[in-house]
């Protein structure tokens, strides 16, 4: 069965040979981190589309230094070095453009209808079923590089999950109502779709990417309630700002940039 397919190097390496922007491919057996991994290889000179892929971490994180669930086989946990030209304050419209390239890929490759919730993970039925996390390095005041963590629960069944997942995680296995996901084939799709959108990117600004970001939203037209260091409100989420900013229109009707935050679906 595809989920008890060990990952291939031969066989990604030869799926990503026509791409002038995927580099070299490590995959690795167990890490603490595929995270880690990348920023040493970075930080060692690797040029931009070096990519790290484990079948299982033991101490992966996401965002707000919370433990990311990644079990050996089950899924795809990987990390890719970017090297963009751009001004640090424009760093987070590439965890919106990696969550756009990860939901076309797995909606093209496994057919279900995933969705993104503001900045960065991803849902199906109401649940996560993947989760990105960009870290930027800094040299000199000016961005050195940045790494495009991506997990995705591909193969996980209900059994996998410890019990305080159970309600709020879920898998692509789950959601195609038990049918396996073949993972080298979903690593190639996320790895073109990320090349295409970041190439788009680089051409025409976040313009184009802000749109499919709505398309794809699960958070747009929602009720949400926004837990920041300034407190807790309450409004509808209306879109995206120019810098990839969510604009939340209160109870009053007034529009505010929402920047950073925990946001909770109402």
């Amino acid at each position: 069965m595809c989920d008890d397919k060990a990952l291939s190097l031969t066989e990604l390496k030869r799926e990503t040979s026509a791409s002038n922007w995927v580099g070299d491919i490590q995959l690795l057996e167990s890490v603490v981190s595929t995270q880690e991994e990348a920023k040493f290889l970075a930080e060692n000179g690797a040029p931009e589309g070096t990519t790290v892929i484990a079948e299982e971490q033991t101490g992966a994180r996401g965002r707000m230094g919370r433990k990311w669930f990644s079990p050996r086989g089950k899924g795809i946990w990987m990390s890719i070095v970017l090297r963009p030209q751009l001004p640090l304050s424009e760093t987070p419209q590439l965890t919106l453009l990696a969550g756009v390239a990860v939901c076309k890929a797995i909606r093209r490759v496994t057919g279900v209808d995933a969705g993104i919730k503001w900045p960065n993970d991803l849902l199906a039925g109401g649940r996560k079923i993947c989760g990105i996390l960009l870290e930027s390095s800094l040299r000199e005041g000016e961005l050195h590089y940045c790494i495009a963590g991506i997990g995705i629960s591909a193969n996980m069944t209900e059994e996998d999950y410890p019990d305080h997942l159970q309600e709020v995680a879920t898998s692509l296995r789950i959601e195609r109502g038990g049918a396996p996901v073949d993972r080298s084939e979903l690593v190639k799709a996320v790895l073109d779709e990320l090349e295409m959108h970041y190439n788009l990117y680089m051409k025409q600004g976040f313009k184009p990417i802000k749109e499919l970001w709505e398309s794809m939203s699960v958070t747009l037209g929602r009720q949400i309630a926004l837990n920041s260091p300034q407190g807790r409100s309450e409004g509808v989420v209306v879109g995206l700002d120019e810098i990839g900013g969510l604009l939340l229109k209160n109870s009053l009707g007034e529009i505010s940039n929402v920047c950073s935050g925990e946001i909770e679906l109402l």
